[in-house]
């Protein structure tokens, strides 16, 4: 990774400024890419916009802020798009700082902010070096995302793509599955979740061999694929439905036939179910069959304590005799044959014999 050090003025940076929305946003006399395919929307907000020109107006020093050099002789903000955009937009007129815009300035304030003087890191390298050096670097306090940190690696016309679909406030992600996933498009969660859900937990591969294909068709009609098959078999919507792996769930259980009447029947049923303390389990659980994703209410120590004195510490199987921590309470009737987590239905293994039981 080579670094190189350089000191610009506001003045410097804000020449040639143009916000054009989606068309994109340049500065420093059009050299400057301030947006990149794989950068997150502006999400400053007033008091953060405003500390950013309290600082320059005191002249106290800003944050280094980072930029990539790019082939054609341009450059990229990979750390620093919300400061940069600050000071444009101020200098621009959009917003006002202690109720006066830039062009209510006297003369000398106003010469006083464009010259001051930003330091900013320009940063060339290979993929790899650029993602390890990414991960150092903070943007006002807030750290760039794991997948902020893929896209401005894998930047390209599939990066764009994406973003397009899952990138965006009210993107068609969002419209499509927000109630199934957690997090927010704008931090690039949904884009996240969807690769990894797609690519087997294999991100950074996924990235880098579709970096340069013309769009992310695949990945969108993927996503698509998922919600609608959630929605098909778990037709009844509940809360807990959010924030499930249903991508990796599809890639495993999409093939087999479920009859989704018995299956709200069955959810219904176990919502009831105060054993379950895992209600975000039962989905899985119904398609999988495992019970550890229920997380089956512990019996309590006074339970454990009672079926220990009951027993007169034999456990039941060996017929040998243990102290009381060398035990583990077990259901003598399984839960799945509608044993409850109670007093009677307790009883005192030795630790080998209940994990032979259970085969933990």
């Amino acid at each position: 990774m080579k670094i190189t050090l350089k000191e610009i003025t506001v003045r410097e940076l804000t020449k040639g400024f143009e916000d054009n929305d989606e068309g994109g946003v340049i500065g420093y006399d059009g050299l400057l890419d301030i947006r990149p395919p794989y950068q997150r929307e502006f999400i400053y907000k007033e008091k953060q916009r405003e500390a950013v020109i309290d600082t320059i107006n005191k002249n106290f020093p800003l944050n280094v802020m980072y930029w990539a050099v790019r082939d054609d002789g341009g450059f990229e903000v990979i750390d620093g798009q919300q400061r940069t955009i600050s000071i444009c937009q101020f200098v621009n007129g959009d917003f006002a700082y202690l109720f006066r815009y830039f062009h209510n300035l006297q003369k000398d304030e106003q010469e006083k902010i464009l010259d001051y003087k930003l330091m900013i890191y320009l940063c060339e390298g290979s993929d790899s070096q650029k993602l390890e050096w990414f991960r150092t670097i903070n943007i006002a306090g807030e750290k760039l995302t794991e997948q902020e940190l893929r896209n401005a690696v894998y930047s390209g016309s599939w990066v764009s793509d994406a973003k397009r679909y899952f990138s965006k406030n009210g993107c068609a992600a969002y419209g499509l599955g927000s109630d199934y996933l957690s997090g927010s498009p704008i931090r690039q969660d949904y884009l996240e979740t969807t690769i990894k859900w797609i690519s087997k937990d294999n991100i950074e591969v996924y990235m880098s061999n579709n970096q340069n294909e013309p769009n992310a068709n695949e990945l969108w009609l993927y996503y698509q694929s998922v919600i609608n098959w959630v929605k098909t078999i778990f037709p009844k919507y509940r809360r807990e439905m959010k924030g499930i792996e249903w991508g990796l769930l599809y890639n495993q259980y999409k093939d087999i036939k479920f009859d989704s009447k018995k299956l709200e029947e069955q959810t219904s049923t176990l919502m009831m179910d105060d054993d379950i303390t895992k209600k975000k389990g039962i989905y899985e659980y119904l398609l999988s069959g495992k019970e550890k994703h229920l997380n089956i209410r512990a019996f309590t120590d006074n339970q454990k304590r009672e079926a220990y004195e009951h027993q007169k510490g034999i456990c039941v199987e060996c017929k040998e005799h243990f102290e009381i921590n060398e035990m583990e309470a077990d259901h003598i009737t399984p839960w799945h044959e509608g044993g409850k987590t109670s007093s009677d239905n307790c009883q005192m293994l030795c630790k080998y014999d209940n994990r032979r039981k259970s085969g933990k």
